[in-house]
């Protein structure tokens, strides 16, 4: 009976921790799709350095992840039919 309750609390934690960090990343996500230059400071810590088309595409490219059905990334499932 001693095992359980740790056991119990680790597990509690690691899916809170998940769902908290699921959160806060769509919640930068979001902050990055309205503002160019978080998105500037992102890329140029990966290492780019993004001209304004580029920057443009990188926008509408995040704007289409959030679910889109015409989005390149989206399920079949979910794209429209032309």
């Amino acid at each position: 009976m001693n095992y359980v309750i740790p056991i119990i609390t680790l597990i509690v934690g690691l899916v809170g921790g998940f769902f908290i960090g699921v959160y806060y990343l769509r919640s930068q996500m979001t902050k990055m799709q309205n503002d160019p230059q978080m998105l500037q400071k992102m890329a140029k810590q990966m290492g780019y350095n993004l001209n304004g088309k580029q920057m443009q595409r990188a926008q509408q490219m995040m704007k289409n992840q959030g679910g889109a059905p015409n989005a390149p990334g989206a399920p079949a499932s979910k794209r429209k039919k032309k």
